[in-house]
């Protein structure tokens, strides 16, 4: 058991981790020297320099649900910690699992969002392509939702 809740807590710290860097970082969209991400452009060549991403309402979306599957998944974190001490002996996550699901249809909600309206703000060109933080962000997806799966049906022994 010991092994198990390991395990799942390793995949959530992973989940979390995708979350950030897929937030933060500047590499959504790549096109040589330039990079786009949800806050800001920025252009690299002899002088590093970053404007400010655009005010559109998608992508305005696009930034909401990644912070929002962020916390849910701090949230369902801090909740399954909880949950470890204070649930009955048979009880079930189910708190913790809805957060947690609720965190990856979040991510993926936004990195579709993003996918179907990126080129209203750059147009597509044969040079550009999606960055490794938006590839982080569809991995963050999947294995958001199988923590969350994993903690419904997770039931507590002692």
């Amino acid at each position: 058991m010991l092994l198990l809740l390991l395990g799942i807590i390793v995949l959530h710290v992973t989940v979390l981790v995708l979350l950030f860097i897929s937030t933060i970082v500047s590499q959504w969209l790549v096109n040589g020297g330039h990079t786009a991400d949800l806050w800001q452009n920025c252009t690299s060549g002899s002088v590093f320099h970053c404007l400010t991403s655009s005010t559109n309402e998608w992508l305005q979306s696009v930034q909401a649900m990644m912070i929002l599957s962020i916390i849910f998944s701090v949230l369902s974190l801090f909740l399954f910690f909880c949950q470890l001490f204070t649930l009955t002996k048979g009880g079930r996550f189910y708190v913790t699992g809805v957060f947690q699901i609720l965190a990856g249809l979040c991510v993926m909600c936004g990195a579709a969002i993003f996918t179907v309206r990126h080129t209203d703000w750059h147009q597509a060109s044969e040079n550009t392509s999606y960055g490794f933080a938006y590839i982080l962000a569809w991995l963050a997806f999947p294995l958001a939702l199988a923590s969350g799966i994993i903690y419904v049906i997770l039931r507590k022994r002692e």
